[in-house]
This record gives structure tokens, C-alpha cells and sequence, in this order.
């Protein structure tokens, strides 16, 4: 599996920011990308379930405003906003701990499609504060810019991602260095909104570790 490590990299943008959900404050990560395709074929490998296996894992439940999904092996939750072909608001539970994530495409000038992926959990849940301090955004941010990669992959090829060789790369020199390099994104994303820059480098040190990119690079 070729991927170009530092062009994958640097197709996202990444913010870190915090504002009020449900009378709570909450820290929201943000990823923006454009990819060469059609509003309308990005919403289909976002919300079908025929394709969402193909670049993601398996899905299952009633996928309508008010339904739930479970994604095989990982989150579930409940579909809250589904407005075609341009937002889609889901809860994303993982055991105890409920968050949001907020999809949001819109067309881009070049004649790609921009898509904003907001992913916000409450500031103050159970453990939330320690987990932050100790990974900082990386932690949930370079998760979903894999996540990203492999929807890429699928929209230009309109083929089904290997999870094996997917697997594979990640676990792979390049994987790791691509695990390095959005790490370092999302720790200068966090000193920018407002993070010490010595705490910011330590958590991403640590969420690259985490993820198996090895030491992380100043």
C-alpha cells in the first residue's frame, strides 16, 4: 500500500477549541479536508451502509434521525441531525463515555468537496480532565486522520479498503511516521489554542507512543 505520508498529512487542518454543549464547557477537535469528489458521492461513503465497511468498519441498527448505529468493534450512539447532502450529527459512545461528532460538507471552489469533522466531549466527565492533560487532541485527532486516509483511499479508487493491508502500513515505517506527523499537528493545533507548548509536546509524545509511532520528534 503506497501513501504519500506528508501530502496525507498535510491535506487536514486541525483546531482545538472549546465552548458551551448542553449547559457544560466542552473541548472540541476539529479536522477540515477537501477531497476531489462530488458533494453528493462524499455523503454516499459517509451515511451508506453498503459503504461504509469500505473505508471504515462495519455498521449495524436503524440509520435514521433517531435510530442507532454500532460500528463493529468500536463506537455506537444515536443519529441526531442526518440533512442530506450536507450535515450529519451523531452521540459517539464509547462504554461509559458519551461524545459528540458533527459532520459537515460543503462544496469547495476548486470543485472538490470540503469536509469539517467536529468531535466534542464535555470537559468535565468522569476522567475527562486527567485523560486531556496526559494526550492532549492528538489522542482522539490522529485516530480520526487515519480514519481520514482511508476514506480518501476509497473515493479515489471507489474500491473497499484492505484492513489488513491497512493494518499493515500503519504498523509500518511510514504508518509510523505518519502517526508522528499528525501527532505534531495536533500538539501545535493545541498551543495555538492556548496550551502550554511544553505540556502540548508531552502529550503528543505520549499519544504517539500510544498509537505506536515510536519517540516523538521535536
Amino acid at each position: 500500500m503506497k501513501i504519500d505520508v506528508i501530502q496525507q498529512v498535510g491535506a487536514v487542518i486541525r483546531e482545538v477549541a472549546s465552548r458551551e454543549m448542553e449547559g457544560r464547557m466542552a473541548r472540541v477537535v476539529v479536522a477540515t479536508r477537501t477531497y476531489d469528489t462530488t458533494i453528493e458521492d462524499l455523503w454516499d461513503a459517509l451515511t451508506s451502509a453498503e459503504r461504509i465497511p469500505r473505508w471504515f468498519l462495519p455498521i449495524s441498527g436503524d440509520l435514521k434521525v433517531g435510530g442507532h448505529y454500532q460500528l463493529q468493534g468500536n463506537a455506537g450512539g444515536e443519529i441526531l441531525r442526518c440533512e442530506p447532502p450536507r450535515l450529519l450529527a451523531v452521540t459517539w459512545a464509547m462504554g461509559p463515555q458519551v461524545s459528540w461528532v458533527t459532520v459537515t460538507l460543503a462544496k469547495d471552489a476548486t470543485g472538490g468537496t470540503c469536509l469539517e469533522l467536529e468531535h466534542a466531549a464535555h470537559a468535565d466527565a468522569e476522567g475527562a480532565a486527567a485523560f486531556w492533560d496526559q494526550y492532549g487532541p492528538g489522542a482522539v485527532g490522529v485516530g480520526w486522520d487515519l480514519t481520514l486516509v482511508g476514506l480518501g483511499l476509497h473515493l479515489a479508487s471507489r474500491a473497499a479498503v484492505d484492513p489488513a493491508a491497512f493494518a499493515a502500513w500503519s504498523a509500518s515505517d511510514h504508518g509510523k511516521d505518519f502517526v508522528r506527523r499528525s501527532s505534531e499537528g495536533w500538539c501545535n493545533a493545541s498551543i495555538a489554542a492556548g496550551t502550554e507548548a511544553d505540556a502540548a509536546r508531552a502529550a503528543a509524545a505520549r499519544t504517539t507512543a500510544f498509537y505506536g509511532g515510536g519517540e516523538h520528534r521535536d
